[in-house]
């Protein structure tokens, strides 16, 4: 079995890593100190099975779990951290193994010989209860979208703008436009602290917000810093975006 180890730790990845070849039954195909570098590099060397820390800066290994979850063939998972508290959430998603830091040998090796290839409804589960976690703590690092080269990951912090297109949500970034499947409604819950709707198709980021503009039937448009389009809004949404351009 093909084994990747993520963990932002390096004594943690060498700990894994020697248990794992000292055993001489699985190898290792790579390792990661965080989640962005984990999600690329997995794409490429498609181990069988992540042993992933849940608690690393940044992106989290839930995070990484729910975005693993597009993949076309999902590796399996097992969670590794220090932080007990996770483990009745890793059992409800039923993760393939759950294992305490320090990891003992003999619970590595256990967790390896249960491991199968998780189906594609256990890491949906994973990323459904991933959800709730990363609303409470401000929405996830990264959005991920699944194309013929694989998972695109988008930056939060790189996203100007959503805008509600058919049945798509036009997501508007640094590096262009990309097409998501997720509600309007749904993101704006998940990134309340940093993006405002401003029309029922649209949320900003309220921190770009750059001038007020009405034409004359007296509809309004908004202007963010970076963005050449327009972007309409609603009469209800004019007041609230004052106060904002006073705040920038």
């Amino acid at each position: 079995m093909k084994v990747f180890i993520v963990d932002d730790e390096a004594l943690a990845r060498d700990r894994l890593r020697r248990i794992i070849e000292d055993a001489g039954e699985h190898e290792v195909v790579g390792e990661a100190a965080d989640g962005v570098s984990a999600l690329r590099l997995i794409q490429d060397v498609r181990p069988d099975l992540v042993l992933l820390d849940i608690r690393m800066p940044g992106m989290d290994g839930l995070e990484v779990a729910g975005h693993l979850a597009k993949l076309d063939t999902p590796p399996a998972v097992v969670f590794c951290t220090a932080y007990d508290q996770y483990a009745i959430r890793a059992f409800d998603v039923q993760a393939v193994g759950y294992l305490l830091k320090p990891v003992r040998r003999e619970a590595l090796s256990g967790a390896l010989a249960k491991a199968v290839r998780a189906n594609q409804a256990q890491l949906s589960a994973i990323g459904a209860e991933m959800e709730p976690a990363t609303v409470e703590a401000g929405g996830r690092s990264h959005l991920s979208v699944k194309s013929h080269r694989g998972i695109q990951l988008i930056p939060v912090s790189d996203i100007r703008y959503f805008m509600a297109d058919q049945k798509y949500v036009r997501v508007c970034h640094a590096e262009g436009e990309t097409l998501v499947d997720e509600p309007l409604k749904e993101l704006e819950a998940e990134f309340v602290e940093d993006f405002v709707r401003v029309h029922r198709n649209a949320l900003i980021r309220q921190e770009l917000v750059e001038a007020l503009d009405r034409d004359r039937d007296g509809q309004h448009y908004v202007r963010l810093r970076g963005v050449d389009e327009r972007i309409a809004v609603s009469r209800r949404s004019v007041p609230a975006l004052k106060k904002q351009l006073l705040k920038n």
